[in-house]
């Protein structure tokens, strides 16, 4: 008897030792490849904090590359296996004739994320004050520029001739640029551009994220080569980041700066509070995963308002919505 329960023992734990193993081996690693670090991308980091990956057996490895071009670079060497950068990087890429195309499956953010900062006080605020002035933008061909030149033409403002259009400035230094006094308005993501406003370095006059409508800004895409060879770990993928999308949108902004405030140590916590309500109260964070046509179409008018749309790519040519419509209806 004794012989018995010793083999019994032996074999149960042999047994719980194969299925940890077994375990272990179903967790798949995803390199993620942000544009920048911004509570913009709050859902994000909700779902890392939160366990949604986790959950989803996903072990989420998370890098910031500043600037879309050097994300893209990144994604297509395969250093990253998805990226979180604006839709119009995937447009570039189908351009040159990639035969490995880069397909959006899972829309993040739904409207720019910059908001307009003055150097000086401005309760009368109107886009004809820019004439004349010097306006630190972004990267010629970017998101966040080309909504900014779109805005401005839209209110009458020539980007070219009606003012100082500085754009030598790599993306991670503009905000401290401006800072040393280098422009009169300058566009920045939150929590930035809150911040600005606490130290009396800035003056929030304006959203682009209102003035523009509703935009694919920032969406998780990878190489139709790795959804092919991948396609159960990208669904999980955008499982996960539902689950954050909906819980964004059930919570409140001080309970959503609680959970990603690990990701922001060196912002003050009512700073963050005020921009994820600054970003509730203007739909910037996508409700779901789908990238919709129009919103594809309006981001293709921006381009070509910027003289940036290198070719007339169609939706579902570099857009998969297949993954997220299966993921909500679950």
């Amino acid at each position: 008897m004794k012989k018995f329960r010793m083999g019994t023992l032996f074999s149960l734990i042999l047994f719980l030792m194969l299925a940890a193993c077994s375990q272990e081996g179903e967790i798949t690693q995803v390199n993620i490849g942000e544009v920048t670090r911004s509570i913009f991308y709050a859902p994000q980091y909700l779902a890392l904090e939160e366990g949604f990956f986790e959950d989803e057996g996903l072990d989420v490895e998370l890098q910031t590359i500043p600037g879309g071009d050097k994300v893209m670079t990144s994604l297509l060497s395969d250093n990253s296996d998805v990226a979180l950068v604006g839709s119009e990087t995937s447009i570039y890429v189908a351009a040159q004739g990639a035969s490995d195309p880069v397909i959006n499956f899972a829309q993040l953010t739904q409207t720019d994320g910059t908001f307009l900062v003055a150097r000086e006080p401005n309760d009368d605020f109107s886009f004809e004050d820019l004439k004349g002035t010097d306006f630190l933008g972004q990267r010629t061909g970017g998101m966040p520029q080309m909504v900014g030149e779109y805005v401005l033409k839209q209110k009458g403002i020539d980007p070219d001739n009606d003012l100082n259009l500085i754009q030598n400035i790599d993306f991670a230094n503009i905000a401290s640029s401006f800072s040393s006094g280098t422009g009169d308005y300058v566009q920045l993501f939150e929590p930035t551009a809150s911040q600005f406003v606490m130290e009396g370095r800035g003056h929030i006059v304006a959203s682009f994220g209102e003035e523009s409508g509703h935009v694919p800004y920032t969406v998780f895409m990878a190489k139709q080569s790795f959804i092919n060879e991948n396609e159960d770990t990208v669904k999980k993928f955008t499982r996960a980041v539902y689950k954050a999308q909906q819980f964004i949108q059930e919570h409140s902004a001080t309970e959503i700066a609680e959970i990603v405030q690990p990701y922001f140590e060196d912002s003050d916590f009512d700073l963050l509070v005020s921009s994820i309500e600054r970003y509730q109260s203007q739909g910037s964070f996508a409700e779901n995963p789908i990238l919709d046509e129009e919103e594809w179409n309006n981001l293709k008018n921006i381009m070509d308002e910027a003289g940036e749309l290198p070719a007339d790519i169609a939706h579902d040519e570099l857009v998969n919505t297949q993954i997220a419509e299966d993921v909500m209806s679950e």
